[in-house]
């Protein structure tokens, strides 16, 4: 057997032992005291930690969650102690990045909404207001789809959390779990009073003293730059007021410079400010795809893309890949200049992309995407005689590259491929791009 095979078969035995391990642990639950059921807990949240993607999707069933609420139901599992648990598989599914849907089907699903709303409907004296936090905390950070009815009950009450200025870790801490489980709210529409001003309060708050985790941080603007999806209205706030490009450029670049970006990725050791990175990633695509308003920030943002791009294609292909979404949404936005993609490498970091002997299909229709955008960007009227001059020019500088590289016929051919894609109903064919397209 050679090395990597036994790697492979060493790190499957690992996989199942974690799995197996917390199966036990759970078994046990209901046949220990409370006290023991804590350690026995603490356990389980330490593999938790450790589980990789398939391994998170294999434990995490409705099957599971039904027996939690049966176990809730019974009390031979109290309320608080499950709450622990479920809390911190809600916390690693968002900073895993999982897509888990067993929850939202499951009978514990329904039964947290109506305790949510029993503990909210208590007389002022008889509220657990901490249990109403945890509760809310955990539906938020485990359904994929929480309820839109009950967005007075989970904002004001996790918003409070999250205004705490307390800089202990403990208080830090809080207000981390609390931001990231309303950045998992929804693109749904929400009333402007129930949110702006404590959000707005946090951001500014944060952007002079620093007071929040880098995690934080990234969760509140997720869940303002969120609410853009219904209220364009806010894009002047969240652009001028809150000057979400220079802080998304100024986290992203702390973040990038803390990740070593040569180390081949090994997915369930991955450093945290990659997952916070990627985060970022799907917040500013966001932002770019869905705001109209120029900001001179842009270019710096723009370049800082680029140069993560140019970091992570060895050994960060779904960084890379992320990189280019948004590259290709800046060529969409007509807010953002083209010069700005030729000063700042894009264009350049693109056409080397292509190249790439590793590149697979996203990638590759990313990058043709980009070109395509551009080159529909290119035809558009000019507003007066300089900008014309401009314009040309930066067609003739683009051009002169792709053709160098030998790729002004590949993405001529793209417009056929796009084309031919769209009139025969793409949904339906195949997703590998290079079944119509040959890369040359």
């Amino acid at each position: 057997m050679s090395l990597s095979n036994a790697d492979k078969c060493e790190k499957g035995v690992r996989a199942m032992t974690r799995t197996k391990k917390f199966s036990k642990l759970f078994h046990e639950l209901k046949r220990c005291r409370e006290d023991e059921q804590m350690q026995k807990i603490e356990e389980m949240n330490g593999l938790i930690d450790e589980m990789n993607g398939k391994e998170f999707e294999s434990i995490f069933t409705i099957d599971l969650f039904n027996k939690i609420h049966q176990m809730i139901e019974k009390k031979t599992l109290p309320l608080e102690n499950a709450l622990m648990l479920l809390k911190h598989i809600g916390y690693c599914k968002e900073l895993k990045i999982i897509c888990l849907e067993s929850f939202d089907d499951s009978l514990l699903s329904e039964s947290m909404n109506k305790m949510i709303i029993d503990e909210n409907e208590k007389k002022k004296e008889e509220m657990n207001e901490k249990r109403l936090i945890d509760l809310c905390e955990c539906y938020l950070l485990l359904s994929r789809w929480p309820s839109s009815k009950m967005d007075s009950i989970y904002v004001p009450c996790l918003l409070k959390v999250a205004l705490k200025k307390d800089e202990t870790e403990e208080a830090q801490k809080e207000v981390e779990m609390a931001l990231l489980a309303l950045g998992n709210i929804g693109l749904w529409e929400m009333k402007r009073e129930l949110y702006l001003k404590e959000t707005s309060e946090i951001i500014e708050y944060h952007r002079e003293l620093h007071n929040l985790t880098q995690l934080a941080y990234q969760s509140a603007w997720n869940f303002l730059i969120y609410r853009l999806f219904t209220d364009k209205s806010l894009e002047e706030v969240i652009t001028n007021e809150l000057h979400f490009v220079g802080e998304a450029r100024r986290e992203f670049e702390e973040l990038s410079k803390c990740v070593d970006w040569k180390r081949k990725e090994e997915r369930r050791k991955e450093v945290k400010e990659v997952k916070i990175i990627w985060r970022w990633l799907n917040v500013i695509d966001y932002y770019f795809f869905s705001c109209t308003l120029w900001n001179e920030e842009l270019v710096g943002l723009v370049n800082c893309i680029v140069q993560v791009l140019l970091a992570s294609r060895d050994n960060h292909k779904d960084i890379c890949n992320g990189c280019l979404d948004i590259l290709r949404n800046t060529a969409i936005n007509r807010n953002v200049k083209i010069d700005c993609l030729l000063k700042n490498g894009a264009i350049g970091a693109v056409l080397e992309e292509i190249q790439q002997p590793t590149i697979n299909d996203d990638l590759i229709r990313n990058c043709y995407y980009f070109f395509l955008n551009i080159s529909e960007r290119s035809k558009e009227k000019d507003v007066n005689e300089t900008e014309g001059e401009k314009r040309k020019e930066m067609k003739r500088k683009i051009f002169e590259r792709m053709e160098e590289e030998g790729y002004e016929d590949d993405i001529a051919g793209f417009h056929d491929v796009v084309s031919f894609l769209n009139e025969n109903y793409y949904f339906q064919l195949s997703f590998n791009t290079s079944d119509y397209f040959v890369n040359v």
